[in-house]
C-alpha cells in the first residue's frame, strides 16, 4: 500500500504525508482544540521537532490504510459528535487527496481543555 507502479515509474506515498493531511483535516473539525502525543516519548520528540503529524499514526497493511488520531476536545462540546466529525473529515480529506480508500479512522480523546473566554 502507498505504492503504485505506472508505465512512467513508481509512486510512493509516505505515511508521514498521509499523517500531515489528517493533521490539517483534524484541526478544521469543530470542537478540536489540538492534538495530543501518543505517548511520553512522542511528546518529547514532537516538542523538539515540531512535526505536523504529532498525535497521528498511519499504518499500511496490504490494501488497507488505518489512521489513529489522539485529540484534545473543547470542554462543553459533545465528545461523541466531535469524534465522529473528526473521523468523517479525516476520511474524506485523505481519500480525496490520495484516491485510495481509508479502512478505519480511530479517534482517541486524550483530554479536555477549557478555552479562554476573554
Amino acid at each position: 500500500m502507498g505504492e503504485e507502479i505506472t508505465s512512467l515509474g513508481g509512486i510512493h506515498i509516505s505515511p508521514n504525508a498521509v499523517a500531515t493531511i489528517a493533521y490539517h483535516a483534524t484541526l478544521e473539525s469543530y470542537g478540536v482544540v489540538g492534538l495530543a502525543p501518543k505517548n511520553l516519548a512522542d511528546g518529547i520528540v514532537s516538542t523538539i521537532t515540531r512535526e505536523p503529524s504529532r498525535g497521528i499514526s498511519v499504518h499500511y497493511k496490504d490494501d488497507q490504510i488505518n489512521i489513529d488520531i489522539n485529540i484534545i476536545v473543547e470542554y462543553g462540546t459533545r465528545i461523541n459528535s466531535v469524534a465522529e466529525s473528526v473521523a468523517n473529515t479525516v476520511r474524506f480529506h485523505v481519500e480525496k487527496a490520495l484516491g485510495l480508500r481509508v479502512t478505519s479512522v480511530n479517534v482517541h480523546v486524550s483530554g479536555l481543555r477549557i478555552s479562554d473566554t476573554d
